[in-house]
């Protein structure tokens, strides 16, 4: 072994070998924060003083916790770790012989997915805990069990870093994968993708996008989904029969120079003001309040008529987080409401068995 080989074998097995106490340590996260959800759930259901605190547990627990020295449990992340024990009761079997004090096993009924499709096997623990804590911060945000189980096969399947899951949840890669008939094709095209980055009675949050009878393709991008969504849509609304009225799609406004386009303006004739809506094939970004107030403040000045009411803007995504949309919609004069929606597919057993294929050749690739 000459020197340069030397540096190179120490270098070897420093990476290896510190690559490993990561991923040790971020099982050791993960399984600290079931059993933390674990103890709290226990507590909530059969504690001998739990009505004492009530409403008041989670801050004073998150307050008791940071006196001992305990940092990053405040109160949200409590919530995660208590939903994420209720979402994945089989990490249970990566504790039980090593930890004496987890507490009894509680009612909370099979896995959330075997729940939906009894013959849909939920993930083991030992590949569960592949996936890092912020993986699964992004799984338990999902409701509906088959989507979760879908985006934790793929993102085991892919090693999708938690940028790429992301990423993958925010593109509507699950919605785009029902859709398709070719759905390798889909995956394979995602895996090689890189991140980018009263008016209250018209609002819904969510809304729902019901895709019965769309054409099925090989396979479903982003643009198609997109499309196809605001075809939804704008048939949606002018079915509601509460006085939409269809202007313009793709309405291009210039100024100066430059070009924009909103995706969808109605008129709405009993409330007498345009309509103007904005669709994002991924979660609520700030900069799409700004987006949308540029555009309302155009429609004030350029197409009210005098009898007109002020323009009103809706941002529909797949996602929002309302602190965020508070702070990027705060001191706006206009009228700006941000909702979400929701995809509607046409075949849930379609995508369970896709779901299940993809498991298993993921656990044949991991043994």
């Amino acid at each position: 072994m000459d020197y340069e080989q030397l540096v190179t074998a120490i270098d070897a097995a420093s990476q290896a070998l510190l690559g490993r106490a990561a991923k040790a340590v971020n099982q050791a996260l993960v399984l600290r924060n079931w059993l933390i959800g674990a103890h709290l759930f226990e507590f909530e259901q059969s504690g001998q003083d739990r009505a004492r605190y009530g409403q008041e547990l989670l801050p004073n627990l998150a307050t008791d916790l940071k006196r001992r020295g305990l940092k990053g449990l405040g109160i949200s992340m409590l919530k995660n770790c208590r939903q994420f024990y209720r979402l994945y009761p089989q990490i249970r079997q990566s504790l039980s012989g090593e930890f004496a004090a987890i507490p009894a096993k509680p009612e909370i009924g099979q896995s959330a997915i075997g729940q939906f499709d009894p013959g849909l096997q939920a993930l083991p623990p030992e590949h569960l805990l592949r996936l890092s804590w912020t993986h699964f911060i992004e799984l338990i945000c999902i409701d509906d069990p088959l989507k979760r189980a879908f985006y934790e096969v793929e993102s085991l399947q892919g090693n999708w870093s938690i940028r790429q899951l992301q990423r993958q949840i925010g593109s509507l890669l699950y919605e785009r994968t029902g859709l398709s008939s070719d759905k390798e094709t889909v995956i394979r095209r995602a895996g090689s993708q890189d991140s980018p980055a009263s008016i209250a009675a018209l609002m819904r949050d969510p809304y729902v996008l019901e895709f019965a009878g769309l054409a099925e393709q090989p396979s479903y991008s982003e643009a198609d989904l997109e499309a196809a969504l605001l075809d939804h849509l704008q048939a949606f609304l002018l079915e509601l029969g509460t006085g939409f009225c269809f202007e313009a799609r793709q309405k291009r406004i210039t100024t100066g120079n430059e070009h924009d386009y909103i995706d969808l303006v109605f008129y709405h004739r009993f409330l007498r003001c345009h309509v103007l809506l904005d669709l994002k094939i991924r979660p609520f970004n700030h900069g799409d309040a700004g987006q949308m107030n540029f555009y309302l403040n155009y429609f004030k000045r350029k197409m009210m008529t005098p009898d007109d009411n002020p323009p009103v803007g809706i941002i529909l995504c797949s996602d929002k987080d309302q602190t965020k949309v508070e702070f990027a919609t705060a001191g706006l004069d206009n009228q700006l409401f941000v909702s979400r929606y929701l995809v509607a597919l046409p075949s849930a057993e379609e995508l369970s068995k896709f779901i299940e294929r993809d498991r298993e050749a993921t656990e044949t690739g991991l043994r």
